[in-house]
């Protein structure tokens, strides 16, 4: 006896960026699951997926942010259990889509008795029944060695490149605020055909969010500057360096990032800044509290589903970028 086989693609999505998942599913023009999700009152979460997805190529995107009474490791856990379901569901194959993975700045120890928090998120969703993972510019591309699964390390870079070419000047110097950034900001000169700038900036030892910028490596005087950077958390970094730049010499500053996390003072540090524009992509949400006029926010939904396509059909990825994701 011999049977057709038959692929069947379904999108189930967690609560923390449900507007993504529905750009992603308008993209490839499917409709997103229904997962049922809800908190018990003791604060357990509980998920009944909707469908029948036996057999089934299933992708579960979530993002890792907090967005109101619903923390990140809420969101965390909550992607967590919908994968579980999916697994007991019988899915044939099961892909993680994390457009922002969570604890992906602790991937080291830097000092004594730490964890490293991200190969801890890796062995989970593994456990839990994940056989892939996507993920947009991961904080260290070593992350990607943490999953003993395929790893689908996606670039917002093509984004936020065409909003830059369309709105900002020719004349551009792309500045990485950091040493550990260099290698990325590199790739923007490049394709941008601009010159490169760096940042240095020291960390106060022990204390958290604390950053001093020190100096600036290359000609940004009379120039445009554009830093890059993969995520803005309380944004010290990037207004310590932008002030830096302005002092000397440089005529505007932009700020580019793929993760717009906004914790904290974030927002207020960023409306007083030197900063002309915060160009940021939609990887997280971002509700009315995180919302202010110097901030444009990119959708990374096409990117996505593009991605999304490509592993539904056994594609390669990295075509997609030119081989980019990979460098």
């Amino acid at each position: 006896m011999e049977l057709a086989s038959t692929k069947k693609l379904h999108l189930m999505s967690g609560r923390t960026n449900r507007e993504l998942a529905l750009e992603v599913a308008e993209c490839l023009g499917e409709e997103l699951g229904e997962a049922n999700l809800a908190k018990f009152a003791s604060g357990e979460l509980h998920c009944k997926l909707g469908t029948s997805i036996r057999g089934a190529d299933v992708f579960i995107i979530q993002g890792h942010a907090d967005i109101e009474d619903f923390t990140i490791n809420d969101a965390i856990i909550e992607q967590l259990i919908m994968v579980d379901a999916a697994r007991r569901g019988s899915a044939k194959r099961i892909t993680v889509v994390c457009p922002c993975f969570g604890y992906a700045r602790q991937d080291r120890k830097s000092e004594g008795r730490e964890p490293i928090t991200a190969k801890l998120m890796a062995n989970m969703f593994k456990t839990a029944g994940a056989d892939r993972l996507v993920s947009i510019d991961l904080h260290s591309g070593q992350i990607q060695g943490f999953f003993d699964g395929p790893v689908d390390h996606l670039v917002a870079k093509p984004v936020l490149i065409d909003w830059l070419e369309a709105n900002v000047g020719t004349d551009l110097v792309i500045v990485s605020p950091d040493a550990g950034g260099v290698k990325v900001a590199d790739y923007y000169a490049q394709d941008l055909h601009a010159d490169l700038a760096i940042v240095h900036k020291r960390r106060v030892r022990g204390e958290k969010n604390s950053v001093v910028a020190k100096d600036v490596v290359g000609d940004v005087d009379g120039r445009i500057c554009v830093l890059i950077d993969d995520m803005i958390d309380t944004a010290g970094t990037i207004c310590a360096a932008a002030e830096l730049l302005i002092e000397h010499g440089a005529s505007e500053v932009y700020a580019a990032t793929t993760h717009a996390v906004l914790s904290g003072p974030a927002v207020d540090r960023l409306k007083n800044s030197v900063i002309k524009k915060v160009i940021c992509t939609n990887t997280l949400p971002l509700g009315p509290d995180k919302q202010f006029d110097k901030l444009e926010v990119l959708s990374i939904a096409p990117l996505l589903a593009n991605a999304i396509d490509a592993v539904f059909e056994d594609k390669s990825v990295s075509e997609l970028f030119g081989g980019d994701n990979q460098r």
